[in-house]
């Protein structure tokens, strides 16, 4: 406990907010007063004051609340948000996957050995919107960034029992430009929704069915809304896009599988997690009586 606790405060001294997973790398279960984002989203997970509650957005340099957290939780593995608030963009390479060390591309930097036989390399964040998502081109390889997190030293890996440990010694520094040029493009757009206006839509308060005259348009102005939301309203306006979407579906304007794509492409666009963007599409089409 004295040395995650250490861990932990090192952590923060620098500047990395912190949080305490379960002890198998996923986030503590939130409690019985807050609800998960498919139940409501609406609710305001960055102001939320529990401790352990909405994963990463529990994430903390306050020394009071680490030490809180660690007592409430003292068997969990410690864990970093990284992204613009941390200042980090952390490249996670996973060999049992095919992933490996580029020494052209990736610049000796500060790194972490995980439990598993992998490599964080953990490199300063350049600033603007870097999506926590697969490389581009590369297996076995992640970027862990805006809305994502990575487990820290002394945590042991809950399947092989290992240390995470700080290897090298070296300081955070900037990404090489080719690096840079990867992790920051955009994510590739998916092709365009085949959406077709040859059936009427579900009833609507009067009972009566109407067309989908220019479904095309429609589902872009719904995409529209969530990659154009404002920080603060992104996962309410993305489950209010999945139900309006979910609409076209049972209307035969869209297929199900193109729908769920083009959702999941708007709400990456916007900084949402796969999570986050997994439940509020679930909750849209649930409660359009759609199913995913």
């Amino acid at each position: 406990m004295s040395v995650l606790h250490d861990a932990a405060l090192a952590a923060a001294g620098r500047g990395w907010p912190v949080f305490v997973l379960g002890r198998t790398k996923r986030p503590v279960a939130n409690c019985a007063d807050c609800p998960t984002t498919e139940q409501d989203p609406g609710h305001n997970r960055e102001a939320c004051p529990c401790l352990t509650c909405h994963g990463f957005y529990a994430a903390t340099t306050d020394p009071d609340r680490i030490r809180a957290m660690l007592t409430a939780v003292p068997r969990g593995l410690l864990a970093i948000r990284t992204g613009a608030v941390a200042g980090l963009m952390v490249v996670d390479i996973d060999p049992d996957h095919g992933g490996a060390i580029d020494r052209d591309l990736m610049a000796p930097t500060y790194t972490v050995a995980t439990g598993s036989g992998g490599w964080h390399l953990y490199y300063a964040h350049p600033g603007g919107s870097v999506l926590s998502r697969r490389m581009p081109g590369r297996h076995g390889i992640d970027i862990k960034a805006d809305g994502g997190y990575v487990v820290a030293p002394p945590s042991l890996h809950p399947r092989t029992k290992r240390p995470y440990r700080t290897v090298g010694g070296r300081p955070v520094v900037e990404m090489r430009r080719a690096l840079a040029a990867v992790v920051c493009a955009p994510p590739a757009v998916s092709p365009t929704p085949r959406v077709t206006a040859t059936r009427p839509t579900t009833p609507g308060p009067d009972g009566r069915r109407g067309r989908i005259s220019s479904p095309t348009a429609l589902l872009a102005a719904h995409l529209n809304a969530v990659t154009t939301a404002a920080p603060g309203a992104r996962r309410a306006t993305l489950y209010g896009a999945a139900r309006g979407v979910a609409r076209m579906v049972a209307a035969d304007a869209i297929d199900p599988t193109d729908a769920v794509a083009a959702l999941t492409g708007a709400g990456r666009a916007a900084q949402q997690n796969d999570r986050d963007i997994r439940a509020a599409i679930v909750g849209g089409f649930r409660d359009e009586g759609v199913p995913t």
